[in-house]
């Protein structure tokens, strides 16, 4: 029910203001893409670049870089609006065709789908765990020749809330495993 997207960037240039001015010039393209579909200025969040100085490094090798500073930056969506983002993230290419290089496939951009309403969903989890221990209870009493009588231990176990798989982050499996124990009697 909610999603943190981040949207992260990168830029470079031999000139430092010149490279912040870029920075910024990027920062209000992306904010007006993104209020221009449907988001609101207060899911939008811009964090602080990460300049990286190459002749200032401490270990070598940058020697022929063709740029001496290299800049990361992100813009962050925080949202309940998770198909809106889903939409959007695949017209990033509108803004791949105005010079923005985003970044993939880094820990930073990844998308989080979180699910905040787990104590809506416990109660009626909790009965349909009871009324299945029950059944199973019931199941074990017939084919033993006993008669199901009332429980007499029963503990919650842990919620789980996981991905459904990992192509799709956004639907989500909550479990609980309970246990119940029955008297039986002959």
């Amino acid at each position: 029910d909610i999603v943190i997207w981040p949207l992260l960037f990168t830029e470079a240039s031999n000139d430092l203001p010149q490279l912040y001015t870029l920075l910024d010039q990027r920062i209000a393209t992306i904010q007006e893409f993104l209020l221009q579909r449907g988001f609101k200025p207060e899911e939008i969040t811009v964090s602080a670049p990460s300049i990286t100085d190459k002749s200032a490094q401490q270990y070598g090798g940058n020697a022929g870089a063709e740029f001496r500073y290299t800049a990361e930056q992100s813009i962050t969506i925080y949202s309940v609006q998770i198909e809106r983002v889903r939409e959007v993230s695949r017209q990033l290419s509108v803004l791949g065709k105005q010079g923005i290089a985003f970044v993939g496939n880094n820990y930073q951009a990844q998308t989080e789908y979180l699910f905040t309403r787990l104590n809506e969903v416990k109660p009626a989890m909790i009965e349909e765990a009871t009324r299945e221990a029950r059944e199973v209870a019931q199941k074990f009493a017939a084919d033993s020749d006993s008669t199901l009588g009332k429980i007499k231990r029963a503990s919650q176990g842990q919620f789980t809330i996981e991905d459904r798989d990992k192509n799709n982050p956004h639907i989500k499996k909550v479990r609980v495993v309970s246990t119940v124990e029955y008297y039986l009697s002959d």
